[in-house]
């Protein structure tokens, strides 16, 4: 494992480490013995970030992350997401009061008296327009509860707009092959500026692992299952707002471009890291074979200029019409 400075923590975190949404909920059915024998393998590959939110599986992921780090005594870093639990998505709702109130549930969850990385959960974009926002969490670093921030965002004119602001640390955004507009737009001022980057989707909600079919059945409680079209979470949130045809048609394509002895996931994880601004890619796993596979792509050969301009030429022919404006 390969590890990269995230902003300007001093910390060094594992170029691939482990989203937790699916050990949560959200992915269809998931068994907390599996999980935790997920999050063991990450550590034992060398993971040292994890990402999680309040609202994965209410908590869920938060505090198996907890039990994770009473059972091992290994060095590592829980970053953790605030916002999505208000009932309605206002910019008033980022109080005070209310951050507060999601900050002291969380602590509680990790059982821990300050949080690593607090990041605000796609706010509003009126927030971003808010600077007592961000003073609340000067506010909260001051005493204690939490140590850097950052936030994750929908958004690359989000991402440009909160790095305006002094003590972001990191700027979570959905980067991957089939959403390439961050390199093109937003990359470059994060490096001035010593922001980190977290690429989440890494993988496009499982299509660019290439296991997934026209055929394939998404369980009731898997959100790919109903969310299609943001119904329940954001526009352009599952398979990275892709058609699900038509990324199944590039995915095709993808995989004649695979180094040798290698996988899709694989592929597109060290797609992710031929970006020298990205800090990190979060994919997910429920079991440990998926972490060490998603894990073996720090290990593999930087890809081929051929390789990446091919991939290049896919995304503008295929997938660039479908998506790069919106987002």
């Amino acid at each position: 494992m390969k590890y990269r400075e995230l902003g300007r923590t001093g910390w060094k975190i594992s170029e691939v480490s482990f989203g937790a949404w699916a050990i949560g909920g959200a992915w269809g059915s998931v068994d907390d013995k599996d999980s935790l024998a997920a999050l063991h393998a990450a550590l034992d590959a060398g993971v040292n970030f994890f990402d999680t939110a309040d609202v994965y599986g209410d908590g869920r992921s938060e505090r198996l992350l907890a039990r994770l780090k009473k059972e091992r005594h290994d060095k590592f870093y829980i970053a953790t997401k605030a916002g999505r639990r208000l009932r309605e998505q206002t910019p008033e709702g980022y109080s005070r009061e209310n951050l507060t109130t999601f900050i002291e549930r969380s602590l509680r969850n990790l059982e821990t008296e300050t949080l690593d990385l607090l990041q605000l959960h796609c706010p509003p974009v009126q927030v971003y327009y808010m600077p007592e926002v961000f003073g609340v969490l000067d506010d909260l670093v001051k005493e204690g509860k939490i140590r850097h921030y950052g936030v994750s965002v929908e958004k690359v004119e989000e991402a440009i707009k909160a790095i305006e602001f002094p003590n972001v640390q990191s700027v979570q955004i959905i980067f991957n092959i089939f959403r390439q507009r961050p390199a093109d737009f937003f990359f470059d001022l994060a490096r001035k500026h010593k922001v980190g980057i977290l690429a989440r989707v890494p993988l496009a909600s499982g299509l660019l692992t290439g296991n997934i079919t026209r055929q394939t059945k998404f369980a009731k409680d898997d959100h790919r299952s109903f969310n299609r079209k943001g119904e329940a979470f954001d526009r352009g949130e599952t398979f990275s707002g892709v058609d699900f045809k038509v990324g199944l048609a590039t995915v095709e394509e993808l995989k004649e471009l695979l180094p040798r002895d290698s996988t899709l996931t694989q592929l597109a994880l060290r797609w992710i890291l031929e970006f020298p601004a990205v800090t990190c890619a979060i994919p997910g796993g429920k079991r440990p074979e998926q972490v060490n596979e998603n894990c073996a792509a720090s290990e593999l050969a930087a890809l081929s200029p051929e390789t990446m301009k091919r991939i290049r030429v896919l995304y503008e022919q295929d997938i660039k019409p479908l998506v790069h404006q919106y987002w």
